[in-house]
């Protein structure tokens, strides 16, 4: 088995291939070009290498092949990739879509709810702004009408002011933006229930069709109907191909000669049971969105007939009695809008793939199918089944491999059948004829896969060789690269897979810096450095009123927070020392008398001391 591209050597043509789509006129989506240059490097007949590294002749010569694919303007290959590629672009699931609308709501609200709740309206011109906001806010989060359409502005601005006169934006302002955002979504609630209360007050009779209070809903119901019959349509189209490819491929072989119309047939087959099945798909969806609605219209119904009951021949009603019920009404509206959006969607999706089969239609019209025909008898699928069903397997006489039947399989309904439930016999065996597989003849589990066959002789000689046959398809896709998402094929089979030693090995770049480290050895890293001026000489200081000290103990970042500490310390102890002998003395008083001071003035002074002595 031939190996897969890799990845470097695809995104490399699939970059260059876009470059010449583009300079030549055709531009062309990625998907397109990825899909077609995957297919191109696959397909045998191209010539790829795959024991050595590609030379620059030979990528040129993809190259021109890859751009030959693309540029065709009349190819059922094509068509039915790119039919392939927009369905898986377009189409989500039911919850995703769900999700993917709310956010689209939000986005869309979010800037104008902020201006709402930022918005400090002073004069009377910035009130009436602020109040006309809140009616573009309400009608838009509803969705019934749009603010530009004066007809619903102004009912629902008729509805605001009844409940939520221009007034009341005093009191709004001054509440904080958490507590403002819940009041627009109460006011939203209310003013959508009145809306669709009173435009089913004006219809006539008691039953009121909800599609009908709001224009531009009137056809959401009819699409699961256009797709039914277009889908059957189709079938029968389908059933024609597979009768007149039956007719043409007959035993187990093609025939000698290679007719150029069995080709076109093959791949005409091919384009319409992809067709087939997105129909089938958007027609469970469409059915699953109408069985909501449904609901969601019982559910309307006696709440608009309790409202009209409450408020008959009554000019006011107190606001806790319809309130809660104009907010359920406006929850039950909010369902019906996510499945108009959502049928709405299908609707596009199926208008779309129609693009994707009009070349079909040119090459084999109605009339060209009939002469090929001639008089060879059409089979549904249903009738297909119906005659295969006697020849049944007895799982017991078939031991090496493992059958199952459906009455026998709990939860059968959920199984995976393998080719989308196409006989793989069949398709190797008959130039690629794609015939359904009938469960009731047996079921095949072979490394926990199952497959069903068209008869009891296919599913035996399936049975024999099963590898053999699955490679077999797989190569059956190789050269018809839309046979991989219509038999379901694209988990990734070994040939899809790129390898390391194919061709070029893949080279991953992307952005990235790096920066030197100052010190690159941990070993050499001083956890003590310190650059700070000012924090050495704190520590310088530090240590030196530690070093005066008579006891001292520091903590360091081997000792701190340690439960085993121990410091020694100096007790205080008492001492004394002996002096001398107190002692004392004393000393005589000076006295000193002056005589012949008083009546004279010029006579002598005479002193006489009359200190005592000291050894008296």
């Amino acid at each position: 088995m031939s190996r897969g591209p890799p990845e470097r050597l695809m995104r490399e043509l699939e970059g260059e291939v876009t470059r010449l789509c583009a300079a030549r006129g055709h531009a062309l989506p990625d998907t397109t070009v990825a899909c077609m240059v995957k297919s191109v490097l696959l397909d045998p007949r191209n010539g790829c290498p795959t024991d050595g590294p590609l030379t620059t002749k030979d990528v040129e010569e993809l190259q021109e092949r890859c751009l030959h694919e693309l540029r065709e303007e009349c190819s059922l290959t094509l068509d039915t990739i790119k039919m392939q590629l927009y369905f898986n672009v377009n189409y989500t699931s039911r919850p995703e879509f769900l999700d993917r609308m709310q956010q689209e709501t939000e986005r869309k609200l979010s800037p104008l709810r902020t201006e709402i709740t930022d918005t400090w309206g002073k004069t009377s011109k910035e009130l009436n702004d602020l109040y006309r906001k809140i009616i573009t806010y309400i009608l838009l989060s509803s969705g019934m009408g749009s603010p530009t359409d004066v007809k619903a502005e102004g009912e629902a601005a008729a509805a605001l002011r009844s409940i939520f006169p221009l007034t009341g934006l005093v009191g709004f302002m001054v509440l904080l933006n958490r507590d403002k955002e819940l009041q627009l979504h109460e006011l939203d609630s209310i003013v959508t229930g009145i809306r669709l209360f009173n435009s089913a007050r004006r219809k006539r009779g008691e039953e009121v069709n909800v599609w009908n209070l709001v224009p531009g809903h009137e056809d959401l119901p009819l699409i699961s109907k256009e797709i039914e019959s277009e889908l059957t349509a189709f079938q029968c189209l389908v059933w024609r191909y597979t009768a007149l490819l039956e007719k043409l491929t007959v035993g187990d072989s093609l025939p000698g000669e290679c007719d150029v119309s069995i080709v076109l047939l093959k791949l005409a087959l091919y384009n319409v049971r992809q067709h087939e099945a997105f129909l089938k798909r958007l027609l469970v969806e469409a059915h699953l969105c109408c069985k909501h609605i449904e609901t969601l219209q019982t559910q309307f119904l006696p709440h608009v007939n309790f409202l009209k009951a409450a408020t008959k021949s009554k000019s006011a009603v107190y606001t806790e009695e319809v309130f809660p019920w104009f907010k359920v009404l406006s929850k039950v509206w909010s369902g019906l809008h996510s499945e108009a959006e959502r049928l709405d969607s299908l609707n596009n999706i199926r208008l779309n793939l129609q693009s994707f089969i009009a070349y079909q239609d040119k090459v084999f019209s109605e009339a060209h199918l009939d002469g090929l025909l001639e008089a060879s008898e059409v089979k549904t699928d249903e009738q297909r089944m119906a005659q295969s069903s006697d020849e049944r397997i007895v799982p017991a006489e078939m031991k090496p491999q493992e059958w199952l039947l459906p009455e026998t399989m709990a939860l059968f309904n959920e199984v995976q059948l393998q080719f989308n439930g196409a006989c793989g016999y069949t398709l190797v065996k008959r130039g690629g004829l794609l015939l359904p597989g009938n469960p009731h003849i047996g079921v095949l589990k072979h490394k926990d896969k199952f497959y069903v066959f068209s008869s009891k002789d296919a599913a035996m000689k399936f049975a024999k060789s099963p590898d053999d046959f699955i490679a077999e398809v797989e190569e059956k896709a190789k050269l018809s690269p839309e046979l991989i998402q219509l038999l379901n094929l694209s988990q990734q089979p070994p040939w899809m897979q790129p390898e390391e030693s194919v061709l070029m090995k893949p080279t991953i770049t992307r952005e990235s810096c790096t920066q030197t480290d100052i010190h690159p050895i941990e070993t050499n890293i001083v956890k003590s450095y310190e650059w700070n001026e000012w924090e050495l000489r704190r520590k310088a200081i530090k240590l030196a009123n530690i070093r005066v000290k008579m006891t001292h103990s520091t903590q360091t970042d081997r000792s701190y927070m340690r439960r085993e500490n121990d410091t020694q310390t100096w007790l205080p102890k008492d001492a004394a020392c002996q002096t001398k002998r107190d002692g004392e003395t004393t000393m005589p008083k000076p006295l000193v008398y002056v005589s012949g001071l008083r009546g004279r003035r010029e006579g002598p002074v005479v002193k006489t001391d009359l200190t005592r002595s000291i050894d008296e």
